[in-house]
């Protein structure tokens, strides 16, 4: 990631959507957490850390569940390695049907665009309005 990226939008929907493909069509664990976290990255979901070990086991539902999704970013900002960003996780599962989650990232991203820290808050969106907000 340079500086800051000259699309900061774009920069969120492309890391979301490269490693939700890396980990959905079956990219080996260890591949795809080298290729977006750097080995020392802590992600602090909803008041709860992630740390590399949380993150490699999250990738095992993602990839037994998740059939189809799309990240819609909403806004983002970046100030050098830090991005801000309000985005919509859109998602089908297979047992479950279709979600959406609303984010609020403030991420550091390294230089060749690996998530080195992130604290979000999410909220899932109630069915109406992810069915709403998917159109």
């Amino acid at each position: 990631m340079p500086t800051s990226p000259p699309d900061p939008a774009r920069f969120v929907a492309d890391f979301f959507t490269s490693l939700t493909d890396s980990t959905v069509r079956g990219d080996a664990p260890d591949s795809v957490m080298a290729r977006h976290y750097t080995p020392d990255v802590v992600q602090v979901s909803d008041g709860l850390p992630l740390d590399h070990d949380r993150l490699l086991a999250h990738l095992r539902p993602v990839r037994k569940n998740v059939v189809d999704y799309r990240f819609e970013v909403h806004e983002a900002v970046a100030d050098g390695h830090r991005i801000a960003a309000r985005l919509t996780i859109h998602a089908r599962t297979r047992k479950g049907g279709p979600t959406s989650t609303e984010v609020h990232l403030f991420g550091e991203f390294t230089e060749d665009g690996r998530m080195r820290r992130a604290h979000q808050l999410t909220r899932a969106l109630p069915a109406a309005e992810a069915s709403e907000r998917a159109k």
